[in-house]
């Protein structure tokens, strides 16, 4: 197989294996207001059987890196798609708060290597890096947007079991197409990052730190905004709404965000990094403090802003290491990047439990609000340390070589 064709093949099962990570992610915390009218059990006592899942998402991708280095990040995809499904069917068949708990938690474990090694298999393959990483994104975020409305429509006409089940089956098939397409990783574009070039830093644990506490806050805020959408929804537009509308209207809320990471695709190829990041920043505070002090409409309208920033921000992350780090650290670089944002947001679960029982999701989006004014100052940091960075103008006779500026 010629290395065009193996490229073009890799990035579609990378793109369809995006959507199937934050999909098969987002179904328990739709399926769970079903769950809980067929069991009995309390909203606050269902969710925090997810946080094993959520924790496992992060912890589990640090060694994910060093996996696909030494097994393949081809096989390791591949594994990714057949734990994924196994794992649904495993929650489909939980019948006790442990067997949820224990079968959420062997999900988790199979999330955790899409992001380290997709992510790697897209910039290696990646024709141009910001257009393939927006495109990428769209498909995320696709499966994000889709997870609540598909899962409400499953559930209600055949029951919750069915939300897991069809999911699972659907990555099962996906994984034995992916190994028959697939024979190998590749070259792809040589780790060249789309074809541009690596940007020079003078400062790098400067930079690693900036970026370290803006993943960890985005984290929080990311994971604080998409698992408890459902039931925001369902508590602060309107009471009584069947399950179908809220999962509906929460696809709705998700497709802003896709359409924020397309135009960040777009912008990442012509212009600066850091630029970018500073000026998308300030819309989750922004987006977060509206839907925290509002209901109805202006609540949504929160939303949108709040997840048009959090996935555009998703884009300039990946962006960032791909053209900040060197191809034989770029696999290790994403999981380091992914435990961070994962992990520690992991403890949100419970986090969002504690806050709803003791101030409702006003209290909850607050405290988002509050973490995404630390991804602000992160950002402003990061913009004021590559500007630092960039060369001072020179006269054309006496530029030397073009480098590439942030």
């Amino acid at each position: 197989m010629d290395a065009e064709t193996l490229s073009r093949r890799t990035l579609r099962f990378v793109n369809v294996a995006h959507a199937l990570d934050h999909f098969v992610l987002l179904i328990y915390p739709t399926a769970v207001i079903a769950i809980a009218a067929q069991t009995g059990l309390g909203y606050g006592e269902l969710i925090t059987l997810a946080t094993g899942a959520f924790v496992a998402f992060g912890l589990c991708a640090l060694p994910m890196g060093w996996l696909a280095d030494r097994f393949g990040r081809r096989n390791l995809l591949a594994v990714f798609f057949f734990g994924y499904g196994l794992s649904c069917l495993g929650v489909a068949s939980a019948r006790t708060p442990t067997a949820f708990m224990l079968w959420l938690c062997v999900l988790g474990l199979a999330s955790a290597i899409y992001h380290p090694v997709g992510s790697t298999m897209l910039v290696s393959h990646a024709r141009r890096l910001g257009r393939d990483l927006g495109v990428n994104g769209v498909w995320g975020n696709a499966g994000a947007a889709t997870a609540s409305g598909v899962t409400a429509l499953l559930a209600t006409g055949f029951g919750w079991q069915a939300a897991f089940i069809v999911p699972g089956l659907f990555c099962l098939a996906c994984g034995a197409a992916f190994l028959a397409m697939v024979p190998g990783d590749g070259a792809g574009a040589q780790g060249k990052a789309g074809g541009k070039p690596l940007i020079a830093v003078t400062r790098p644990v400067a930079l690693l730190v900036v970026f370290a506490f803006a993943i960890v806050a985005g984290g929080m805020t990311f994971n604080i905004a998409t698992i408890a959408l459902p039931k925001v929804i369902d508590e602060r537009v309107g009471d009584g709404l069947p399950l179908a509308l809220i999962g509906s209207v929460a696809t709705l809320v998700f497709v802003f965000g896709a359409l924020t990471q397309l135009l960040m695709g777009r912008l990442i190829d012509r212009y600066s990094l850091p630029t970018l990041f500073l000026g998308l920043s300030v819309l989750q505070p922004l987006g977060l403090g509206i839907a925290a002090s509002s209901t109805g409409l202006p609540m949504l309208v929160g939303l949108v802003l709040t997840m048009a920033a959090l996935y555009g921000q998703v884009v300039i992350n990946d962006a960032m290491v791909a053209r900040y780090v060197p191809p034989s650290y770029r696999a290790r670089a994403y999981s380091v990047r992914y435990f961070l944002g994962f992990t520690v947001s992991g403890f949100v679960v419970p986090l969002i439990a504690f806050l709803h029982e003791r101030g409702g999701f006003g209290t909850v989006l607050a405290v988002a609000a509050a973490f995404g004014t630390v991804i602000v100052a992160a950002a402003l940091g990061f913009f004021w340390l590559t500007r630092r960075d960039a060369p001072p103008a020179l006269a054309v006779a006496e530029a030397p070589a073009p480098v590439a500026a942030p």
